[in-house]
Parts: C-alpha cells; structure tokens; sequence
C-alpha cells in the first residue's frame, strides 16, 4: 500500500495534494537537509541516533526546527497508523524556506513523508567504480546529491550499482552509504573524516573488541585494492557487499565471512532494538 498522507508544517496533507511554492530554497537553491529512518512492526529503528543527525544537520546549515523531538515523534506514529505502514521509510526533510531574494534563508519548511521500503538481501552484492570528489559538508546530510545524480550515466555504463568517492586517493564514502574493507588481517575500516556519520556505521563501530577488530581510520585507494572484502552499509540497505571495484574483483569476487558475520549481528542488534 503506498502511503497517503504526508505531514508539512503541522498540517495532515493528502500526499499528491503535498506543495511548496517555488520561492523555497530547496527549489532555488538546493538548499535544505533531510534524514531518512526505518520503521520495522510500527518501530522507527535507532530513532534517537536518526534524530540526533536531523538536528546536527539543521544546526549546521542555519536551519531553526520548531518542532521538538517528541513532538516529531508522535508525528512519526500517527503517520504510521495513517498510513497504515508498519514497515517502511520515513523521511524528514528541512528547507531553507519561502526566500523573498531567492538566496537568503527564511523560515524553514518541515515535511514528513513516508514511503514502502524493500531492503536488498545480503546474497546480492554489487558492483562499484571510483570517482574523485569530495561532498560540501560532508558532516551533513543535505539534499545536494548533484555529483551522484551527474555520474548515474558512468555508474551505468560501467555495469556498476553505485559509486565510491575519494580525495587525492583518499577514501571517503558512496553518495548515500558507509565504504568499509575488511584488510587481509582481518581488520575492519572505515574512513574517518570527511564522511557523514552513518547510524548504521555507529552500530558497528561500537562491535569493536567484540568479537569483531574494526575502526574508523584514514585508507586510500591502494589499501582498497589490497582488501579480501569490501562493503557498504546505510538504513535502506543494511550491510551490503561490494564485490567488484573499477572492474577488479573484491576477494574471490563472493560476500566474504566477517561481511556475512557482521550481517548477523546487525540484524540481532535491529531486532533488540524493536
């Protein structure tokens, strides 16, 4: 069932009846923030890590939120019985508002919207290539997904999923995932700086020293080649194996076992969390 309502501002707005008037910046400008979170059985999962980056996000980019946190979470649950979707993808997007200079942010729009959401099972892992490019505050989840959009040509021309970004050899992240490899000693990296705090990221980091050897460190290019497992983690795709990077393959070219066994945990973790 696809959802109905969609939230704006306080108001209940039927969703192809949903409008912003064409002075907001987020139309003008590509200027706002969003945060995007799963429901499972009616529950948002890691709803206050989601909520936590919604209001950094906002803070950095100059962007007033009038609504508190429990209020956005009631809003959150009543569009879930609205709805009626008890398993799916909620997101929160900021605007930088009606800009009467169509340059200056105003009062922000707040829009809650709510869609059905199919996460990819682990077995299909897929394919990456590499572009130099470095995201404008990258501690910031914004709406500007202009490089990304742009390279979707390549991506497919090069029979590929998605793309991983670095600087100067420097590796970073995808447009909308966490870039881990796992080292032919069994260690676990993920970049360190220039790269959004992902909550998934955040759940695996905190694994470390349990049963799992992994952190947030500075790798490039050349480390990644070395890797016997690469993958890519974020809330519409859990844990999910890149088996193929610029044509090269990861490993043996299959999901790998510390991928496999980081599933398993991630999905233990989901389903105390509910």
């Amino acid at each position: 069932m696809n959802a109905n309502y969609t939230w704006i501002n306080g108001e209940w707005v039927l969703q192809d009846q949903a409008s912003l008037y064409i002075s907001d910046l987020s139309i003008q400008r590509g200027y706002g923030i969003f945060d995007f979170l799963k429901m499972t059985d009616g529950k948002a999962l890691f709803f206050d890590d989601h909520l936590d980056r919604f209001f950094h996000s906002a803070s950095i980019m100059h962007l007033p939120v009038a609504f508190s946190r429990q209020e956005l979470k009631a809003v959150i649950s009543e569009m879930t019985e609205r709805n009626h979707l008890s398993d799916a993808g909620i997101r929160l997007t900021l605007t930088g508002g009606y800009a009467p200079d169509a340059y200056t942010p105003a009062t922000p729009n707040l829009i809650i919207t709510q869609q059905p959401l199919s996460i990819p099972p682990l077995s299909q892992g897929i394919a990456i290539i590499t572009h130099a490019h470095q995201r404008q505050l990258p501690t910031v989840k914004t709406i500007d997904y202009l490089m990304a959009i742009w390279l979707q040509p390549l991506v497919a021309k090069s029979q590929a999923q998605d793309v991983l970004y670095h600087q100067q050899g420097i590796v970073t992240e995808c447009p909308r995932a966490n870039f881990y490899i796992v080292t032919a000693a069994g260690e676990i990296w993920t970049p360190a700086e220039n790269v959004l705090a992902g909550v998934i990221r955040k759940q695996l980091l905190q694994l470390d020293g349990q049963g799992f050897n992994i952190k947030a460190t500075t790798f490039t290019l050349e480390d990644v080649k070395q890797a016997k497992e690469a993958f890519i983690t974020s809330t519409t795709k859990n844990i999910l194996p890149i088996l193929q990077i610029d044509g090269v393959p990861v490993g043996n070219g299959t999901p790998g076992s510390v991928t496999q066994r980081l599933s398993e945990v991630l999905r233990e973790l989901s389903n105390n969390h509910n």
